[in-house]
Order: C-alpha cells, then sequence, then structure tokens
C-alpha cells in the first residue's frame, strides 16, 4: 500500500491546473518510480535519481581495483545503487569509497580461494560482475588460477544464490587452441561460467585506453624500450569509458543475459599505427629497439623471477605475434545502442603529461604547417 500511494500523489499534483509546470516537474521527478520483476521473480525499485536516491539494484564488482573496475562502480554508484567490492589490498580500493553516496559502496575483504568470502560478497546481491584477469603469472596466482578456478568459484556463487545477473568479462581474440596461455585460460573461464550458470553474459573488451591504461601510456614512457614483431599486432582499441557505460546497460538488461558482447572500437590499427600517433601528441620520438621472439621471451621470463616488480612475461610476448579476431556471431555496441569513441580524439587528453613546457597546451602541428615551417630560415636575433 505504502508503495501506490507516493504515485497516486503524483497524479493528484500534476490534475491540478493551479501548479505552475516547474514545480508539476519537481514534484512528477520526486515521486518517480518504478518496479521491475527480475528474472527470479525479485522486486526491484528503480528511481529517476541520481547519487542520494535511495532504491535500484545490489551489484557486486570483483575486480574493482583495476583499471575497468573504477568505471563500472561510479556509473552504478552514482545512479543510487548498492555497489559491493570485494577486495584484498587495504590501499587499492580507497579511491572507490567516493564513487557513491554514503553507504552505498560496501567493502568486502575477500580472497579468490575462499569460498566462503566470495558466497559472502554476493549474497544479497541481484547482479555481479567477475572484472578478475592475470596479465601476468606470479608465483601465487597463474592465469589457470584466476581465469578458471576463480571463476568457478563465483560463478558456482552466483548458481547458489540464484543471482538474477551475471556478466562475465573475458578478452578478445579468445580460443582453446590459442598460443598465448592467456587467451586459452580466458576462453576456458568463459566455459566453465556458462556450465555452472547458463545465462551468463560473456563481455569481450578490445584493448582498452584510458588514464590508467598499459597501451598509451607504455608506448608515451621512456622505459618501453623493447618490443618485438616489430609492432605490428593489429587491434580495435577501444575507450574504457564506453566499456564501463555498455557493462552498466547490459547489468540492468535482463534481454541480454546469456549473450555475447564483443565491444571494440571503430577503427583497426597496428600497435606501430598507434606509437606513431603517441609520439605526433607528446611531441617527442620514443625509441623501440626490436628484439627477436625467442630472445625477448626467455628475457622477460629471467627478469619477471629476478625482480620483485613487473616486467611482463613470456606470454605477453607470444601475444604481441597475434592480430585480434572478432567473433561474428557476437553482439556489439551498436546492440546496445551505442558508438563508440575513436582513440585519435581522446590521446591529446591523456598524453598531455608526457609534453615539454614549451608546448604543454599547443596542439601538434598539421602536416600543412609542417611544410610551411620549411620555408623559412629561422635564426636567433643576437646573431
Amino acid at each position: 500500500m505504502a508503495l501506490h500511494r507516493p504515485l497516486a500523489r503524483t497524479t493528484l499534483l500534476l490534475s491540478k491546473p493551479a501548479l505552475p509546470a516547474c514545480q508539476r516537474r519537481q514534484y512528477a521527478q520526486q515521486y518517480n518510480q518504478d518496479i521491475v520483476i527480475t528474472r527470479t521473480g525479485k522486486p526491484i525499485l528503480r528511481v529517476a535519481g541520481g547519487r542520494s536516491s535511495l532504491g535500484g539494484h545490489t551489484a557486486t564488482v570483483f575486480g574493482a581495483t583495476g583499471m575497468l573496475g573504477r568505471y563500472i562502480v561510479n556509473r552504478l554508484a552514482r545512479s543510487g545503487n548498492t555497489v559491493v567490492i570485494p577486495y584484498r589490498e587495504e590501499m587499492a580500493k580507497r579511491h572507490l569509497k567516493v564513487s557513491g553516496d554514503l553507504g552505498r559502496v560496501v567493502f568486502l575483504e575477500a580472497d579468490l580461494r575462499n569460498t566462503d568470502s566470495i558466497e559472502e560478497s554476493v549474497r544479497h546481491s541481484d547482479i555481479v560482475y567477475n572484472l578478475i584477469g592475470r596479465d601476468y603469472p606470479t608465483k601465487n596466482f597463474d592465469f589457470e588460477s584466476v581465469h578458471v578456478e576463480g571463476t568457478r568459484r563465483i560463478a558456482a556463487a552466483v548458481a547458489k544464490y540464484d543471482i538474477d545477473r551475471f556478466i562475465q568479462v573475458s578478452s578478445h581474440s579468445v580460443h582453446p587452441e590459442s598460443p598465448s596461455e592467456f587467451f586459452r585460460t580466458k576462453w576456458q573461464g568463459e566455459q566453465v561460467a556458462r556450465e555452472i550458470f547458463p545465462e551468463t553474459t560473456i563481455v569481450r573488451p578490445a584493448p582498452m585506453f584510458g588514464f590508467e591504461d598499459q597501451l598509451l601510456h607504455r608506448l608515451a614512457s621512456v622505459s618501453n624500450l623493447f618490443t618485438s614483431n616489430w609492432m605490428q599486432e593489429r587491434f580495435w582499441p577501444v575507450h574504457v569509458v564506453d566499456v564501463g557505460a555498455a557493462l552498466e546497460q547490459i547489468g540492468t538488461d535482463d534481454t541480454t543475459a546469456g549473450q555475447t558482447f564483443e565491444l571494440y572500437g571503430p577503427k583497426n590499427y597496428s600497435l606501430k599505427e598507434i606509437s606513431e600517433l603517441v609520439d605526433r601528441e607528446i611531441m617527442k620520438k620514443r625509441r623501440h629497439i626490436n628484439l627477436p621472439k625467442i630472445v625477448a621471451a626467455n628475457a622477460q621470463e629471467v627478469l619477471n623471477k629476478l625482480l620483485w616488480f613487473p616486467v611482463g612475461c613470456k606470454d605477453q610476448v607470444e601475444r604481441e605475434f597475434l592480430d585480434q579476431f572478432i567473433d561474428k556471431n557476437a553482439k556489439t555496441f551498436a546492440d546496445l545502442g551505442m558508438e563508440a569513441g575513436e582513440i585519435s580524439n581522446f590521446t591529446f587528453k591523456y598524453l598531455q603529461m608526457y609534453r615539454s613546457s614549451s608546448y604543454f597546451d599547443l596542439p601538434p602541428m598539421t602536416e600543412k604547417e609542417k611544410r610551411e615551417e620549411k620555408k623559412y630560415l629561422h635564426v636567433l636575433d643576437d646573431q
């Protein structure tokens, strides 16, 4: 009875001709609400509000402390949803606290090998995202323990509590016979998730760029000196903001259950072309030395064992020789009514910090401006 009272009040107020239009809109927004029945019959109260709204979904985001995690957490929390964030490291999750209003972002300490902590993280939720991935193996977590066994535990917890939606974020170019162990185990994780929870939505993002990416910043850094395959790897880079927006829409749309999405950018690039784009944007020439595959792979393997900080791994070298391929049967941004941004429109925003202070705010010269510049001989006035 209490749920229908605000709606009746809204109808009464809107029918009064004495109220100004702005005041009628204010009352309509204040009392506008909608009850949505989910796949399992659970009622969800959706409100047309923002950060301080009460109502909406409860979503658990595994891997929220990574690059993509902060974007989906921000979009969910600012809409009034409750977001549960399982974490391992105390300092790695601090920045996510301000994503939502007080009490809307909940942190739970969890371990991927601890089934009880995983179940505790999902049992009150109606949406679960699994963003956990391992780009290089460590002594504690290899590819299979994270991408396969970790997914198995999360999917089992989702099935146990019959969660409405489970979104498994995989990777582009996954294949059961891929030369890369990363791509093979990501594909195995997809099969495990679908086997345990058939309504799983698979999302395969292309290499992402953004403020914290390992694409633009890696190419702009001085430390990125050695490469393989002459930087001929080809892929469709995608904006991480677009992927976050797509994940939010997928999570709240029950028609996407059991579907597979390939999220990629509008233009295909080689790594060399993106490197040239980065050089033009930072107005510097970064040197890249090409190493044979066997030399680069063995060097990465040895350094990864000797040094205490990550320097890459053998599998990352293998991935430099694999072009991205797209599943033609999968859905894309177009099926969500979205259009992905093109990487060249964002490079100034993300790479400006690498410029010299002499031309920090200046755009790079066009080809026409460079030709005009060569027509003149520049000398110093005091010579």
